[in-house]
């Protein structure tokens, strides 16, 4: 069976991402991990500034225990038919996210809030995991609830029971990564939901002299770029009949295009290209940007 690994830490923002990672497992038939990780500390001796307080390693671990076992209990309560399991590690939350990472089909991890603006700031840990992981990694802000998975009803109530707000899978013409594509269309599918691709491009020269001479190039461009996009979406259209795709190319950031979208979306879905380097994080300005501020939770899918 296939698994879906979740952080946990204790925060509101892992709490709400134990909660979609367990509704994505239903989905999925999966079962779910909850996975905690906390790097003992080293002791110091005493002229180095001391050791650590007695039982100070105990109550951490009796922590990390209490919050896992109440986690899942919860989880349990909700999704009665769930498989779930527990682990946790002595090694840096990087490392144990990653290694959990590697044999599970997905990554979820809570993302901090803006407070009371909307969006995401993406912590050190979640960067560090987003850019090194081998799999795809979807980060959940504080306050995500099933209901906002959903439209609301004719009468602007929240519902479940409601039709599903849209994928959103902002798509780089240039390096369109077939992972990225496939993970996108099949969240669709899944869901039973549209699934809105969107590319964004700038018309060259655009900016400064000679922009108002470009009215003929840019609709050149525009008629060239709009077939290129439903080239690439032909096979995938093909694969999933059933889902239903509307496609935009539009002038202008396409980071902003996506975090416009993701107001009316259930998941908004980017890529990362792979890279090998030996330091540093790889993540384009496109993902960035819908890290930062997206209102949805974000699928990071990395592809070669």
């Amino acid at each position: 069976m296939s698994t879906i690994t979740v952080g946990l830490d204790g925060s509101p923002q892992s709490l709400a991402a134990a909660d979609w990672a367990a509704r994505e497992a239903e989905r999925r038939a999966s079962g779910l991990r909850l996975v905690h990780g906390w790097e003992q500390p080293p002791y110091v001796y005493p002229p180095l500034g001391g050791i650590p307080a007695p039982g100070a390693i105990d109550t951490q671990g009796s922590w990390a225990e209490d919050l896992l076992r109440q986690t899942r209990a919860r989880l349990a309560d909700r999704h009665p038919a769930l498989r779930i399991e527990t682990a946790r590690s002595a090694d840096h939350p990087v490392s144990a996210l990653l290694a959990a990472a590697e044999d599970s089909d997905l990554l979820v991890l809570g993302s901090r809030g803006l407070g009371t603006v909307a969006g995401f700031l993406v912590g050190s840990v979640a960067l560090a995991v987003v850019a090194r992981a081998e799999r795809p990694v979807v980060l959940v802000r504080a306050g995500e609830r099933a209901e906002d998975e959903h439209l609301p009803d004719a009468a602007g109530t929240e519902s479940t029971s409601t039709p599903p707000r849209d994928v959103v899978l902002g798509l780089d013409l240039e390096n369109p990564g077939e992972a990225v594509i496939r993970f996108a269309f099949e969240s669709a599918q899944r869901r039973g939901a549209r699934l809105k691709v969107v590319h964004g491009w700038s018309l060259p020269g655009s900016h400064g002299y000679g922009a108002a001479m470009d009215v003929g190039l840019g609709e050149e461009l525009a008629e060239r770029i709009r077939q290129r996009l439903a080239e690439v979406l032909r096979p995938w259209r093909e694969k999933f009949p059933g889902v239903d795709v509307r496609e935009q190319a539009v002038v202008g950031s396409p980071g902003r295009h996506l975090v416009h979208a993701s107001h009316d979306a259930a998941l908004v879905v980017v890529g990362r290209t792979n890279r090998r380097a030996a330091v540093g994080s790889h993540i384009g300005p496109v993902t960035h940007a819908a890290l930062q501020h997206a209102v949805a939770p974000v699928a990071v899918v990395p592809h070669d």
